[in-house]
């Protein structure tokens, strides 16, 4: 019996062949250096969930985010800076429209009140001598005067109520809390005025419950200070506040003077 390899041991084409393309692909993957597929590692990308619409929300929430607190922030600084802003007070305001400071020191209204003080005495001795009565030293006008850019104005139907005025006066004196202070502007006023809005002076020409000297210093406290009791008043406090702190120093100062 012969020794011979059976089909199964033996070499088949079909198997040579297979060898010979393998032996051949190791040679090209040793030649190139190129990984093969199995031994490559995934490629890096973005994220599957990254989508371009889902990129474009994104993109928009932070804008709305950066952009809104950006706003809120520049608003709020706002806010603070107006916060810190002072309120304008009727002095501001006068010296605001050039018309200087209505309640300070005014060394030419204060030589023409200490003039027409004088006038007034020199006056009443003429008179006291002719024994003549003493000329009142107001007068009421049938028209308000003008000045600082105002013209003369009519008053309105009715005569002037002195007593009205009074009380008004007093209500006004007391929400400053002055309530104690009542006895001092009562005579000042009743002295400068009678507490009539239409009284002016025959001599200096100050005008209003007041005596304001010139009368436009008023419309610091209204454009109606030709005719409002009210605004008149309300100017007249502040006046007696700016420059004698009271009105018992204004009064000290006019019995003292002849004028405050």
């Amino acid at each position: 019996m012969s020794s011979g390899s059976s089909p199964e041991q033996g070499n088949s084409p079909s198997r040579g062949r297979r060898a010979s393309t393998s032996r051949r692909s190791g040679r090209r993957s040793a030649t190139t250096g190129k990984a093969s597929a199995a031994e490559r590692p995934p490629a890096v990308g973005k994220p599957r969930w990254l989508s371009p619409k889902r990129a474009a929300i994104l993109a928009v929430t932070a804008v709305v985010i950066v952009g809104g607190g950006g706003f809120t922030v520049y608003t709020a600084v706002q806010n603070a800076s107006a916060a810190t802003e002072p309120t304008l007070t009727l002095r501001d305001v006068a010296k605001a429209f050039g018309g200087g400071d209505p309640f300070g020191p005014d060394p030419e209204s204060d030589a023409l009140k200490a003039q027409a003080v004088q006038a007034l005495k020199a006056d009443e001795l003429e008179r006291k001598r002719e024994g003549r009565d003493p000329l009142d030293p107001i007068k009421i006008v049938k028209e308000a005067p003008g000045g600082g850019g105002f013209d003369p104005a009519q008053f309105p139907p009715g005569s002037a109520n002195p007593t009205g005025n009074k009380a008004l006066g007093k209500q006004m004196l007391e929400a400053r809390g002055w309530a104690d202070q009542w006895g001092c502007l009562e005579k000042l006023w009743m002295k400068e005025s009678g507490w009539n809005e239409r009284a002016m002076n025959r001599s200096s020409g100050a005008y209003g419950i007041p005596q304001s000297l010139p009368g436009h210093k008023m419309a610091s406290a209204g454009s109606d200070w030709q005719t409002n009791p009210a605004t008149q008043i309300e100017w007249g406090l502040s006046y007696i506040k700016g420059r004698y702190g009271s009105p018992c120093g204004a009064w000290a100062h006019s019995q003292a003077k002849g004028w405050y």
